[in-house]
């Protein structure tokens, strides 16, 4: 087969170190969410949608065919870093949590998940980030360690 082709959805979570609300400015956390969303293009991983709240952010991405995911996670979070300490200087020791969580998305759930990532700021009004991240963790069928997935 001479062509390549390739449509995996990746719903991407991860948070500030420490979950600090660090994100608590709307116009920079819009900002981020937009940067987020040009880094994952220019790493081929078309962005769906980009979003979340003052300590954590979701991205709903296609995963290009010539990046790995942790390369693809990585790069994301080195870039955004160094942005937001240089976008604003009280953002100095901001710095994105070491983890991260990545879940498929089948074609036929990308609308619902677009639609999860849209209504965060409703979405958060009753429910932390730690019951959605152990919810998300358990639709997906997966074992975690409380000691760990919360640095």
């Amino acid at each position: 087969m001479p062509q390549s082709l390739s449509s995996v959805s990746i719903h991407l979570v991860f948070s500030i170190k420490n979950r600090e609300p660090l994100l608590r400015d709307t116009d920079i956390r819009k900002e981020m969410h937009a940067f987020l969303g040009g880094v994952s293009k220019k790493l081929q991983c078309p962005p769906i949608i980009v979003g979340g709240m003052e300590d954590h952010v979701h991205l709903l991405c296609q995963l290009g065919r010539t990046v790995s995911q942790a390369d693809w996670v990585k790069e994301l979070k080195r870039v955004s870093s160094i942005w937001v300490k240089q976008r604003t200087p009280d953002l100095a020791t901001f710095s994105w949590q070491n983890g991260y969580g990545a879940f498929s998305v089948s074609a036929s759930h990308s609308d619902s998940v677009r639609k999860y990532i849209a209504e965060q700021e409703a979405h958060h009004k009753n429910r932390s980030f730690q019951d959605e991240y152990r919810v998300l963790l358990r639709k997906h069928g997966m074992e975690w360690d409380e000691r760990y997935v919360w640095e």
